[in-house]
């Protein structure tokens, strides 16, 4: 993390100097806003803690609750969702605190006594080398602390404005075309309605959502007529792998998925109820914690979990259910109409909660369309650059319910001795396998966006095979030129809206003029680049296009003196010079990126990531036309 580019200062880094649009403590909701968040789950804290980092846009959000949430629902926290806290600030206490999956156990019906259960599989949790963050478990109600405290700490100072919820929403014209009126449902002011006027609107207020009947859309699906019961305990138990992730099927008594808790002791079960019929629903006034424990006991058999404090305890119905669009533009418009209002999280998408998909795929919604609102609202990019949010969050979404109704069947489904039983089952080497297969996807790093406005198409993917067009940009270890210091590429920025051009220099000396990088440079610093062009007036250079070179020589062997001066830019109200632009390849062995992401030595290349850290695009190095041509059609 940067800090004293504009003089010294005093305190906590971390802590911004408020700005122009700083949230007073205490104060009144506005008549107008930029942006208006509806609901704090941590689909609206990430886009809020994302938007609250821009001094000149003004954001509120609302949520219906009296106050943050104190016990969370969601716990797993996907190796690509630490990399999205990473860039927000807070990944390396989400570390710290969390329970890290490592691996895996199986358990079925032992083939000599029915009866009893026994460990039939153990497997890495994460495939190695997909992410250097670890797939964690983390109390929900945390991951909200960290987002709030990253809003109050921002120059916008913004906190929740508690107690309403969503009464009526329109959209008509002018500078600020969406009209919401809010109602209080907390406190002494219960039924004052208050109306706030706002450039966009954004519904993260989940499965029941008033802003998604409010645009016209509704969620399609069908309930797979399955129910689930969920419990955090504090237990005494003679089952061994009480501290794995444990997946357990019994011959009989229905199945449990363990998941071990942040702290050493706290763990949660999941465990499977008996089918609904047609049109049956489940509630807490059904199930009790008394009967789940009896139920968890009967599948656990031989082994025996002494419960001693059940600290949270739910039930749930697994359905699959999918909005046809994340946005207020009709069908028939898609494409002439610019949209105001969006959806995000539960408040369009549904699923069950075995895979642990819900908040990572919700909060990779809002990660994603967090950047574009702000580059539009600030004038940085076409107001284009918001249909993509639907398309490819949409295209996501409708990946992750095939998924999860395909894993979810799987989990329900008996156990059967072998492939050849003609039963409805499936067999404990089937289950293991299907994990293993869509570990990616439950890592969150198989997502794969389509080619678009901001996708290019794969002419040059060759020229750098481990940075996948449409995906995400995976970091690697490299060496600060400056000062020596080992970092990952990828998470030496952060979510402050800029994209990035990753210059991966080829064989030859960067500090010879007629290199590729210091032609590539020289270009970059004319008034023909898109780094000039779409940067405003008394903005830093690298506000909008941030440009970073990886070389391939060793560091000790390089002159920063002699390295383009572009990549050494001069920044802030004092002309400070950036040092963090200048990496070199790890060349311990297994470290270097030229290797691990199959760059081509000899040419080189430049890789186009998105401020959402997917790559948009691969270039040769001179290939500057095509760079040109590509930020044309987004910025402005």
């Amino acid at each position: 993390m940067q800090f004293h580019l504009n003089g010294h200062q005093l305190g906590d880094p971390a802590i911004q100097q408020p700005g122009p649009n700083a949230q007073a403590l205490g104060s009144e909701l506005p008549d107008e806003v930029d942006v208006l968040i509806v609901g704090c789950g941590p689909a609206g804290l990430v886009l809020a803690a994302q938007l609250a980092q821009f001094p000149d846009l003004s954001t509120r959000i609302v949520e219906r609750r009296p106050g943050p949430l104190q016990l969370g629902q969601a716990d797993g926290v996907a190796c690509r969702t630490v990399e999205v806290f990473e860039a927000l600030g807070f990944g390396e206490k989400i570390r710290k605190e969390a329970y890290w999956v490592n691996e895996t156990v199986f358990w079925n019906p032992d083939p000599e006594r029915p009866e009893h259960i026994v460990r039939t599989g153990r497997i890495t949790d994460t495939e190695e080398g997909l992410s250097e963050m670890p797939h964690v478990i983390v109390n929900q109600a945390r991951v909200h602390d960290w987002l709030l405290e990253s809003m109050r700490n921002s120059v916008n100072r913004l906190e929740p404005d508690y107690g309403w919820q969503l009464a009526d929403l329109s959209v008509g014209e002018g500078e600020y075309p969406v009209t919401v009126t809010l109602e209080r449902v907390q406190d002494r002011q219960v039924g004052e309605s208050r109306q706030v006027r706002a450039r966009y609107v954004v519904g993260c207020d989940g499965a029941r959502s008033r802003v998604r009947p409010a645009m016209g859309r509704e969620l399609h699906g069908d309930p797979m007529n399955q129910a689930w019961g969920v419990m955090d305990v504090l237990a005494v138990t003679d089952f061994p792998d009480i501290r794995l992730k444990a997946a357990i099927h019994s011959a009989t008594e229905g199945n449990v998925l363990i998941i071990p808790r942040e702290g050493g002791y706290l763990v949660r079960l999941y465990i499977e109820l008996d089918e609904l019929a047609p049109d049956q629903h489940l509630s807490t006034a059904d199930v009790n914690p008394e009967s789940l424990i009896e139920r968890a006991n009967r599948i656990l058999h031989p082994y025996r979990l002494d419960v001693r404090q059940v600290a949270w305890w739910s039930v749930y119905e697994i359905g699959q259910r999918l909005t046809d669009r994340f946005d207020d533009v009709p069908a028939d418009q898609v494409g002439q109409r610019k949209p105001r209002v969006f959806i995000a999280g539960d408040a369009c998408h549904t699923h069950s909660a075995k895979a642990g998909q819900g908040m990572n795929v919700s909060l990779n919604d809002t990660f994603n369309l967090g950047w574009k609102l702000a580059s539009v609202l600030r004038g940085v990019a076409r107001p284009e650059l918001l249909s993509t949010y639907s398309d490819e969050r949409h295209a996501i979404a409708q990946e992750l319910i095939d998924f999860d109704r395909e894993f979810a069947k799987m989990f329900s489904a008996p156990p059967k001795g072998s492939a050849e039983d003609d039963g409805d089952g499936v067999t404990p080497e089937e289950f293991q396998a299907y994990f293993v297969k869509q570990g990616r996807f439950t890592a969150g790093t198989a997502t794969r966006y389509a080619p678009s406005l901001i996708v290019a198409g794969d002419e040059h993917q060759g020229l750098a095979e481990g940075f996948p067009i449409g995906m995400r940009f995976q970091s690697a270890p490299a060496i600060r030129l400056a000062d020596a210091k080992p970092v990952q590429l990828a998470h030496d920025s952060r979510a402050d809206g800029a994209w990035r051009l990753y210059a991966f220099a080829d064989r030859s000396a960067p500090g010879d003029p007629a290199s590729a990088i210091a032609r590539l440079c020289t270009w970059l610093d004319s008034a023909e680049s898109p780094v000039r062009r779409f940067t405003p007036q008394g903005w830093d250079v690298d506000q909008v296009i941030d440009v970073r070179a990886v070389l391939q020589q060793y560091h000790r062997d390089l002159a920063l003196g002699e390295m383009p001066p572009f990549l050494l830019p001069r920044k802030g109200r004092l002309g400070l010079v950036d040092y963090e632009k200048l990496y070199c390849a790890d060349l311990r062995p297994g470290q270097d990126v030229f290797d691990l992401r199959g760059i081509d030595r000899d040419r080189g290349a430049l890789v186009v990531a998105r401020p959402d850290q997917y790559v948009a695009d691969v270039l040769p190095l001179d290939d500057t036309d095509r760079l040109a041509a590509f930020f044309d059609r987004i910025l402005r």
